[in-house]
C-alpha cells in the first residue's frame, strides 16, 4: 500500500508491504496503516508478528490489530495518544487471551506489536514483543525495545549484539500480547525531523538484515515503495526464514528544512 495525504498542510508519503518469506507456508504477519484519521488519532500504523500453533499465529495478529482499531475508532475520552493506544492495546490483549482460552486449537496464541501516530513533530510510539521501529535519517536509530531473552542476555552483559542475531533463542519474547490476562506495553515519545522517515518493521526483516544494511538500502532507494520491495527482497535473499512485514512513513514527505 503506498499513498499521500494532508497532515497539517504537509504531504504524508507512505508505503507497507508484507511477504510470507522462503521458509513459512503461512504469514503470520499483519499491518494496518492509515494516513487519514481514525478516531481522535491523526494517523496510525500498526505492525504485529503473531506466534502459535496451526494457524493460531495468524489469527492472533490479524484479529488483535482489527481489535485494537475498533477501539482506537470508538474511543469516546480526550485525546491523548498515549491513552488511546493503551486502551486499545488492553482492548486486544483482553480478546486474544479470551478466544485463546476458549478455543483449544488457539491456545497459547499472542502476537507482538508496535504501533506509532504522529502530530506535528511528535511521534508517539507504543510497544509489545520485538517488532520494532526505527527512525530513520543519516543514521539508522532503534526506537523500541525488543521484549525477548536474548535483549534480556545482552542488557546484562552475558552476550553482545551480533551474538544476539545469531543467538538459538533469539526467537523468544517474553512479552506478548494475548498470552497473559493483563500486557504491559512500553511508550516512546519521539521527535521527528522534517527529512527523517519511520520504519515499523517484524523481526522477519531485522534477523535478516543488520541495522547498518536496512539504512543503507532505506538511503540508496528512490522511493519508499523501492526502499520496501529492496528490504523485501534482500531479506529473502539473506534466507527469508520468516515473515516479513515493513512499513515506511515519511511524515513531511522528505521535505527539506
Amino acid at each position: 500500500m503506498h499513498g499521500f495525504s494532508l497532515i497539517g498542510g504537509e504531504k504524508v508519503k507512505l508505503f507497507s508491504i508484507t511477504d510470507v518469506g522462503r521458509r513459512r507456508e503461512i504469514n503470520e504477519d499483519y499491518l494496518f496503516t492509515s494516513d487519514e484519521p481514525v478516531g481522535n488519532l491523526p494517523n496510525l500504523f500498526i505492525v504485529a508478528d503473531g506466534m502459535g500453533g496451526h494457524n493460531a499465529g495468524d489469527y492472533a495478529s490479524k484479529h488483535a490489530v482489527e481489535k485494537a482499531v475498533m477501539s482506537i475508532r470508538n474511543f469516546t475520552g480526550e485525546y491523548d495518544a498515549e491513552n488511546i493506544l493503551q486502551k486499545a492495546i488492553d482492548d486486544a490483549n483482553t480478546h486474544i487471551n479470551k478466544i485463546s482460552r476458549q478455543n483449544r486449537s488457539l491456545k497459547g496464541m499472542g502476537t507482538t506489536f508496535v504501533a506509532a501516530t504522529f502530530e506535528d513533530n511528535h511521534v508517539t510510539v507504543a510497544n509489545v514483543g520485538d517488532s520494532r521501529l526505527y527512525v530513520v535519517n543519516d543514521f539508522i536509530t532503534q526506537i523500541t525495545k525488543d521484549h525477548s531473552l536474548v535483549e534480556e542476555m545482552v542488557d546484562m552483559g552475558g552476550i553482545d549484539r551480533e551474538a544476539a542475531r545469531k543467538h538459538p533463542d533469539k526467537n523468544i519474547i517474553t512479552r506478548a500480547v494475548g498470552v497473559k490476562e493483563y500486557v504491559l506495553v512500553d511508550f516512546f515519545d519521539v521527535h521527528i525531523g522534517r527529512t527523517e522517515k519511520l520504519l515499523l518493521c517484524t523481526d522477519g526483516l531485522t534477523n535478516m538484515l543488520k541495522d547498518e544494511e536496512i539504512h543503507k538500502i532505506i538511503i540508496g532507494s528512490s522511493s519508499l515503495e523501492d526502499a520496501g520491495r529492496r528490504l523485501i527482497e534482500a531479506a529473502n535473499e539473506n534466507g527469508g526464514r520468516d515473515n516479513i512485514a515493513v512499513v515506511l512513513v515519511e511524515p513531511f514527505g522528505g521535505q527539506d528544512d
